[in-house]
């Protein structure tokens, strides 16, 4: 019964340190790609650590489990995880990670199911206010204009994303200015970040208690629009898209004394105006393979006692 607890202990060690070292990294505002491939690699380590402690867990209190767990493996491989040692708590542990496991999945259903009703109110709304002409389906144009006073745009996702802006952001944007932010939507349609927000808010709505899950639902939000704001510079310049989001946000207070909901907006118009240059592509790649090795650690801390048996 000692390894399901240490792989529950290496889960909250993960939770608690990964998350910390991240916030005091510098290199996530300059790669913020890279950052959304470490959130999630922790995310995954930590629900593989409680995973794989629910299945060993499992496989100590009941011998219908063990058995299917550990049918192909030799009696030597069985003895050395000793899961006969169990006790009250085997049964116990295994029962409420598995109902974690439940409500998780449980959690990222609704999210999915609100999605999608959110996406078909927004494109009904859309149909209200640009209303399709004879011989035109639903979702055949990829780009829509709306009459409006208010300098926005937006992309719906789903099989067919559609990038929506309004007149008054097309009478705002100025020269290349207004293809930085078709770049932007487009980047955000793209690379799905959409999947990357229901699935961080399914894990934070459903583990209110838990921060990495909390934190892991801010740094979504945040490194997805930096990313995007990414796919855009790399087209038509930092200068163009920071230019673009201050016409599209001044009239909105953001940059005002009072914070707003966008606060955001001024640090991402700082950062693209500051230029820092991005990361090598060795470092780049060391980060990503350091990142990637956090999910792994935990399979290779379940299999050190079959290996030793075997060895």
């Amino acid at each position: 019964m000692l390894l399901p607890v240490a792989l529950l202990l290496l889960g909250a060690l993960t939770a608690v340190v990964a998350p910390r070292l991240l916030a005091r990294a510098d290199w996530p505002e300059r790669e913020p790609v890279v950052a959304l491939w470490a959130w999630q690699c922790v995310v995954a380590g930590v629900l593989m650590c409680c995973a794989l402690s629910m299945t060993l867990s499992a496989a100590a209190a009941w011998q219908a489990v063990r058995g299917h767990v550990f049918a192909p493996a030799p009696h030597d491989v069985v003895d050395a995880y000793a899961l006969g040692a169990g006790g009250v708590w085997a049964p116990a542990t295994a029962v409420a990670l598995a109902l974690g496991g439940v409500w998780t999945a449980a959690m990222l259903t609704r999210e999915i199911v609100r999605a999608r009703a959110r996406r078909r109110k927004g494109r009904s709304e859309l149909l209200r206010r640009a209303p399709l002409l004879p011989g035109e389906e639903p979702g055949a144009d990829r780009l829509v204009v709306l009459e409006g006073e208010r300098p926005d745009a937006w992309w719906l996702p789903g099989a067919a994303p559609q990038l929506v802006i309004t007149t008054a952001a097309l009478r705002r944007l100025k020269g290349r200015q207004l293809d930085a932010v078709l770049a932007h939507e487009q980047g955000h349609a793209q690379a799905r970040h959409d999947w990357l927000l229901h699935c961080s808010g399914a894990l934070a709505t459903g583990f209110p208690q838990v921060p990495v899950f909390a934190a892991f639902r801010g740094e979504m939000h945040r490194l997805v629009e930096l990313a995007a704001d990414d796919v855009a510079s790399r087209r038509f310049g930092r200068l163009t898209i920071a230019l673009a989001l201050i016409e599209l946000n001044e009239d909105r207070g953001v940059f005002g004394p009072c914070p707003t909901p966008q606060a955001h907006v001024p640090q991402r118009v700082h950062r693209l105006l500051s230029a820092r240059p991005r990361l090598t592509a060795g470092r780049r790649l060391r980060l990503t393979a350091a990142a990637a090795l956090v999910p792994v650690v935990p399979l290779l801390v379940t299999f050190v006692p079959g290996l030793r048996a075997l060895g």
